[in-house]
């Protein structure tokens, strides 16, 4: 007899299953037209099918109970993801781009990174109770890189093809490929300081050894040159077995895919630093601009990152520690809000525009606000967050945990996870808000103007305008005058011409009109309705008037002309 299976298998593919379709089903009215993020709809959707809302994801079970094991399924996704999406964005690189825009990017790479590190070090030591310097700068390590998965969301789309230059985009993906990989420096400097010069150690000759020997050497060094090579046969093989026709159209179009499976497999049994070589790797498997070309129009990578970057996100939201954002032993959460607020204000923003005018792509401020604002936190935190625990967890005494290296776990744990998710969150609705608050004032101030023409009261305004009067000239046809009035009458929101002799009050309404056809003046009134007299115009509450307009039939002569009328005139 038939009976149910409500596993944990079963109810995750139904669940991710069924948020993709009913997602994918109004995708581009969120994206294209609220723009908002994939990212944070994802991130949400998580919340709401983790454990702390439906319970549908499970992960401690997947865990198997065992926090240190859920710990590592997230470092491997997050690996996983970088690890495609590195790639990609290398691919997506035009030829030999890392050799042509060396300069802006050893900017943006070089004081940029180092200016972002000691700011948010900075802030982290001045607003986590307890913490010392050596612990604010490995915080302050783990969120300095931006994240290549959520550039992908604010260089992408309808409103990234409207509003960012073709060469701002590409060096935004640039640079958040290759600080991915480099955020290794900035991280492990303090960890090895941690680890042989503090609690009682002084080895910083050791610290700073294993610094430039393994970090710099072996993890750095190593993975670029391995990636460029890797990228470079990878390149030469696609080459030969296109040439020769061995290779079929479903092989060729995953091939970058592959490739980074590889190199994360292989320079992750080394020890090297893979998140970098799959970057290099990516761009140097494009360095001619062959395969980019040929894949320029092709769907199957844009999918596959759009999968990655909602499963990752959904992730996320149901292993993310939201109940100690508002219950940890570390940092109030008070501190915590404003301590995220100053994170994405000063973290970036002001390095980026102080460094703008050196950086050809950020052509204007208001580009290098746009840069400097979005530099998203967000998976490759999470990715240096688990690596720098893994690192802590080795510091041992006596079989036990350093007090020292407890104290930051705890504080990496939350301080980390509430930065990423405060990045999902405000680069997620900053654009959709960016476009409220333009469009609300407008449409306030048009309703407001509207109010104003429709409820004015009833009024009688007289205001004098002295000007010559043009009388018309002998001969002129059809009698038509110039005489321009010299007391204008506003009544309600209408303003009225009239004619004055000699200002006693015998006043006529004035006619601007031919025989053949009648001709009126645009109205360009401010707060002022259609019903106006074409021929006045209140500007700033000032009545004033204007000549009527030119007819063919007739030339304008004023007092200081004594030429005859035109020959035609003369001959009607």
């Amino acid at each position: 007899m038939p009976t149910l299976a409500i596993v944990n298998f079963n109810i995750v593919c139904a669940t991710l299953g069924g948020f993709i379709t009913l997602f994918g089903l109004v995708s581009y009215l969120f994206k294209e037209k609220f723009y908002l993020s994939e990212a944070l709809i994802s991130l949400l959707a998580g919340v709401a099918f983790g454990p702390h809302a439906a319970n549908f994801i499970r992960p401690e079970q997947y865990a198997l109970g065992d926090p240190e094991t859920l710990e590592t399924i997230t470092l491997y996704f997050a690996r996983l993801v970088l690890g495609v999406q590195l790639v990609l964005a290398g691919v997506q690189l035009p030829s030999k781009y890392l050799q042509t825009e060396w300069k802006s990017l050893a900017l943006l790479l070089g004081p940029g990174m180092t200016v972002m590190w000691l700011c948010t070090s900075g802030l982290v030591m001045a607003l986590v109770p307890h913490i010392n310097f050596l612990q604010a700068l490995a915080v302050g390590a783990c969120v300095t890189p931006t994240d290549p998965v959520l550039s992908n969301s604010i260089v992408k789309g309808k409103f990234a093809d409207k509003n960012i230059p073709k060469e701002l985009q590409k060096i935004i993906i640039a640079e958040s490929g290759a600080n991915d990989g480099l955020g290794y420096p900035f991280l492990f400097l303090p960890l090895y300081l941690i680890a042989h010069v503090g609690h009682g150690q002084d080895n910083a000759s050791k610290a700073f050894g294993l610094w430039f020997g393994e970090t710099w050497g072996y993890v750095i060094l190593l993975s670029v040159v391995y990636g460029a090579t890797v990228g470079w046969i990878a390149k030469e093989l696609l080459h030969w077995a296109e040439e020769h026709k061995y290779i079929d159209k479903e092989s060729f179009l995953v091939f970058a895919i592959s490739l980074a499976l590889f190199i994360m497999g292989t320079c992750g049994m080394i020890g090297s630093d893979d998140v970098l070589a799959c970057f290099i790797a990516g761009n140097v498997f494009t360095w001619d601009d062959w395969f980019r070309l040929e894949t320029e129009d092709d769907t199957f990578q844009p999918t596959l990152d759009m999968l990655l970057n909602v499963t990752i996100f959904i992730w996320f939201g149901a292993v993310c520690p939201w109940p100690d954002f508002i219950h940890n032993p570390v940092i109030p959460p008070v501190r915590l809000f404003f301590l995220g607020v100053l994170v994405l204000i000063f973290r970036r923003l002001p390095i980026v525009f102080f460094m703008h005018k050196h950086i050809h792509q950020i052509e204007e401020p208001r580009q290098a606000l746009y840069v400097g604002f979005f530099g998203p936190i967000g998976v490759s935190a999470i990715f240096y967050l688990y690596i720098s625990l893994e690192f802590l967890k080795g510091l041992k005494e006596d079989g036990e945990v350093r007090p020292d290296a407890k104290f930051l776990m705890e504080v990496m744990n939350v301080v980390i996870w509430f930065l990423c998710i405060c990045s999902v969150v405000i680069h997620g609705i900053s654009i959709p808000l960016g476009k409220v608050g333009v469009y609300i004032p407008r449409t306030i101030s048009q309703a407001l103007s509207a109010e104003r023409v429709d409820s004015a009261p009833f009024q009688v305004r007289t205001t004098s305008y002295e000007s010559d009067t043009r009388s018309s000239e002998p001969g002129s046809p059809d009698g038509i005058t110039n005489a321009f009035p010299r007391i204008v009458h506003r009544i309600g929101r209408s303003v009225t011409q009239l004619k004055s002799a000699d200002h006693s009050g015998n006043q006529s309404r004035a006619s601007f009109q031919s025989p053949q056809t009648s001709t009126s003046l645009p109205t360009a009134v401010r707060g002022s309705d259609q019903s106006s007299t074409p021929d006045a115009i209140e500007v700033d509450s000032v009545s004033v008037t204007v000549p009527p307009p030119t007819l063919m039939q007739r030339t304008i002569r004023f007092p200081d002309e004594q030429s005859s009328p035109p020959d035609e005139l003369k001959a009607r």
